[in-house]
């Protein structure tokens, strides 16, 4: 891993932006967390929705969170800055 930052992503399963930043990371060799939304239940689900709005104020996805950068959607040049590649 070249960075020591490991990302932490807030995902759905069906979400092509979600996937797009999946295959980035894996492809710049970045490891990360993540968590798809719509796989949760209950209050687990309940718990993740708050923490997301708690770091972005939104609940949109992906939520990507990189250190104390948070970054909301795919955008790869926000990513490589955020990640410093």
């Amino acid at each position: 891993m070249k960075n020591k930052i490991k990302p932490m992503l807030y995902t759905l399963s069906t979400c092509v932006h979600c996937s797009a930043t999946k295959r980035f990371l894996k492809e710049n060799d970045i490891e990360y967390d993540y968590v798809d939304v719509d796989k949760l239940y209950g209050g687990e689900k309940d718990e993740v929705l708050s923490e997301m709005m708690k770091v972005s104020g939104d609940m949109r996805f992906p939520t990507i969170i990189i250190g104390k950068k948070v970054i909301v959607g795919f955008y790869q040049d926000k990513l490589k800055e955020a990640l410093g590649l």
